[in-house]
């Protein structure tokens, strides 16, 4: 939880020093600009078990539909809005605090380099968050992590972290824990005879 708290402060922070045209930027979320992964980061906040059932039933258990409603729910709001909402849940509640905060972390993570990479702002991520979410994120049943990196031996050439076995796929930290997110446009990080594989499931 603390790790998660963590990031969501850097998250915070990279909001509030961004300009206007750069919450409208594309991000590697196909069709989400800035603000709307924003959005998604947060919307399941304030949602329990309850209202996460009501949710997936209104969009028909479909998940991208849920997260769509999500989004829509903060629709209305401007970046100032949207970086209160971040600074006001510093420490996550309802389902991103789940497993420790786990969910939290590792999505908040995977979420503010979807933002960061497209526009230029790349980071230094401390190496405890990143093992973290790289073992959350193979397993994590909404991030399909599993399927991805079967048959793979990951290795990160920049921390202490590996797993799995079979044709090895080598890069950073970062890189890996995109690819396992199914991010396209990873690959030429990454090197190793697993590397197509890996690429051929994003």
């Amino acid at each position: 939880m603390a790790l998660a708290r963590d990031e969501r402060t850097d998250f915070a922070e990279l909001l509030a020093g961004l300009t206007p045209e750069q919450w409208d930027a594309p991000t590697l979320c196909v069709g989400w600009r800035v603000r709307e992964v924003v959005a998604h980061v947060y919307s399941y906040e304030d949602l329990g078990w309850l209202g996460l059932a009501a949710r997936m039933a209104r969009t028909g258990f479909n998940v991208d539909r849920a997260n769509a409603a999500g989004v829509a729910d903060h629709a209305a709001k401007d970046p100032r809005e949207l970086t209160d909402l971040a600074r006001s849940h510093l420490r996550p509640t309802g389902l991103t605090s789940m497993l420790g905060g786990r969910i939290a972390l590792t999505d908040g993570m995977i979420h503010q380099q979807d933002i960061r990479r497209p526009l230029g702002l790349p980071r230094s991520i401390p190496d405890e968050r990143l093992a973290a979410a790289l073992d959350t994120a193979r397993i994590a049943p909404t991030i399909e992590g599993a399927k991805r990196v079967k048959g793979l031996r990951l290795v990160a050439t920049d921390l202490d972290w590996s797993h799995g076995r079979g044709d090895e796929v080598r890069g950073t930290g970062e890189a890996l824990l995109l690819a396992i997110a199914g991010r396209r446009g990873i690959a030429e990080e990454l090197e190793g005879p697993g590397v197509r594989t890996l690429a051929a499931r994003a």
